[in-house]
């Protein structure tokens, strides 16, 4: 018999061990638990390191919430740069994402949220279903993304469409808005992506203090920002990485 190995990830204890012994009651179902982004990472790591990786990983939406209330989910990370301070589910989606593909992923959550479903689809997430679904309808998606479906509850779907079209609308906007820049101009902007002042722009660059100055007030003028900050956020947003510092050194 094929089994399926699972990895439940959630903060919540009791949650997390009853979620785990009701899978584990499946014949062909494997099941192991994680209590933290960081804890979930290094199972993967390590069954994989010993050619037993996972299907699939159930991941609470709100991980860390219970050990940081009142913090904001941090923005995903699709490059997974930031698997160190990650906080959210979703954030731990992407970082899986980008570093074992192979592994689907399944978001568990309280609530209906079309907008962070939106996200957790663009991090590399299989489904969005209720934590509190039946044991058979979580199965259902468990086999279900491991034939390469995506799930998720039908009064989700048309909210969760409309975020999509919204994202790729902006993505287009901002895609659109960077290609106007100059090949220097997107050269500067690159080491704004990658947290370079002006000074080290300019050494990187062979260029002037006042030259990078004014390369950078354009960059701002024709992305319609009016902040280093901002014009990062649409680099991004564009698909924009930042400067490879390795490379220059």
């Amino acid at each position: 018999m094929v089994r399926i190995r699972v990895l439940v990830v959630d903060d919540h204890r009791i949650f997390a061990e009853s979620l785990a012994a009701a899978l584990a009651a499946e014949p062909d179902v494997e099941v192991a638990a994680a209590g933290s982004g960081p804890a979930a990472l290094r199972c993967l790591e390590r069954a994989a390191g010993e050619g037993r990786r996972f299907d699939v990983m159930l991941v609470d939406a709100d991980l860390g919430a219970a050990a940081a209330e009142g913090l904001r989910p941090p923005a995903v990370v699709p490059d997974g740069a930031a698997q160190d301070g990650l906080v959210d589910g979703i954030s731990l989606v992407a970082g899986v994402r980008s570093g074992q593909p192979a592994v689907r992923t399944v978001v568990l959550a309280e609530r209906d949220d079309p907008r962070r479903a939106a996200l957790a689809l663009q991090a590399g997430a299989s489904g969005w279903v209720a934590k509190d679904c039946s044991l058979s309808r979580l199965l259902t998606v468990i086999r279900g993304v491991l034939r390469d479906e995506t799930h998720l509850p039908p009064a989700l779907l048309t909210g969760v469409l409309r975020e999509l079209t919204a994202a790729r609308k902006h993505r287009t906007e901002s895609e659109q808005l960077v290609e106007s820049l100059t090949p220097r101009e997107r050269e500067v902007l690159r080491c704004m992506v990658a947290g370079l002042g002006r000074k080290a722009v300019a050494e990187r660059l062979f260029l002037s203090p006042h030259t990078v100055r004014t390369h950078m007030q354009n960059v701002l003028g024709k992305l319609g920002v009016h902040s280093t900050l901002a014009a990062v956020a649409l680099a991004r947003r564009a698909g924009v990485g930042p400067a490879d510092l390795e490379a220059a050194s």
